[in-house]
């Protein structure tokens, strides 16, 4: 009974994790964006930062406890290519959407409905903005994929490696699609600002592209469903997973 109540005590600090992860992400990311309208500042690189900042910090925090997946498109890859256990997929996902629909109420009761409450808006035309995001979220999941399957003394790095990544992607791509690479971080204030009528491209594409990248990584090197499945084992057994991950990033300042 003892070791039940310790694993499912373990699965709730987790979901838990997941949540205010996402919530964090939101609260930091989109609420740069609505300042950034009403009052000028941060500008444009300082919106893209915010966000790549808030995603190295969720990893170094929560890394231990969840993973800091904090993006459904990750933790459905992760699931694709049997590095995380499809049991807990709904729940994370359920945790990621619940904590960033939180941060986008919060966001517009402290700020107002401004910028859309810091939606994702596309600029460029729909499936020009599809395949971008698509392509994006691919090349942040390589970068989640490579630091899961890395050496252990790059894993160190694993924040810095996809907080910049992220950081990055948002700098040129955020004025043409807002960057999300993240269903949650665009359901949340998609719903709350009621703009949703492009909230399917950030929905599918950011899936979609993280599980072609998740599985053309291990078909090109297949190292990394090995030692990740490994990793979530030794984790049901009691010892942590290694930190990684995560994606979302900023729409147009």
């Amino acid at each position: 009974m003892s070791v039940g109540r310790t694993h499912l005590t373990h699965l709730t600090r987790a979901y838990i994790a997941e949540a205010v992860g996402t919530f964090a992400l939101v609260l930091a990311g989109a609420g740069a964006i609505m300042t950034s309208a009403a009052t000028g500042a941060p500008d444009h690189t300082g919106v893209a930062l915010t966000f790549g900042l808030v995603v190295m910090a969720c990893i170094y925090i929560f890394g231990d406890v969840s993973g800091a997946h904090i993006n459904p498109a990750v933790t459905l890859a992760l699931a694709v290519t049997g590095q995380f256990p499809w049991v807990r997929v709904a729940p994370y996902v359920a945790a990621q959407c619940a904590g960033a629909i939180a941060a986008a109420v919060a966001l517009r009761e402290i700020l107002g409905p401004v910028a859309s409450v810091g939606a994702t808006l596309p600029t460029a035309g729909i499936w020009q903005s599809f395949g971008l995001e698509l392509l994006l979220t691919g090349f942040l999941m390589l970068a989640v994929m490579a630091v899961v399957s890395g050496p252990e003394d790059q894993r160190g790095f694993s924040g810095i490696i996809v907080g910049g990544v992220v950081a990055m992607e948002a700098m040129w791509a955020g004025p043409l699609t807002g960057a999300s690479m993240n269903p949650a971080r665009s359901l949340g204030p998609a719903l709350v600002s009621g703009e949703l009528g492009s909230l399917w491209i950030y929905l599918t594409a950011p899936v979609v592209g993280a599980i072609v990248a998740a599985v053309l990584y291990q078909a090109l090197l297949g190292r990394g469903r090995i030692r990740a499945v490994t990793a979530v084992r030794t984790r049901d057994a009691g010892t942590a997973r290694p930190a990684v991950l995560d994606g979302g990033s900023p729409t147009r300042p």
